[in-house]
């Protein structure tokens, strides 16, 4: 029979891998591609001047 610490190093190790099993990117391993550019803005999200008084403002999001 296991004693009081073989018991708790079992336990401290099947609980790490069950953790490292559960956690991470599902699927094979890849490099990231480049961050693709900015798309230009539509007329809707494009910023307001600072003068535009009559502009109604946008919430911050």
């Amino acid at each position: 029979m296991l004693n009081k610490a073989q018991s708790l190093a079992v336990l401290t190790l099947l609980t790490a891998l069950l953790g490292l099993v559960g956690c991470g990117q599902k699927g094979p391993l890849y490099l990231p591609e480049e961050a693709p550019e900015q798309l230009p803005q539509s007329e809707s999200q494009q910023p307001q001047p600072a003068n535009a008084e009559s502009a109604p403002s946008q919430p911050a999001r």
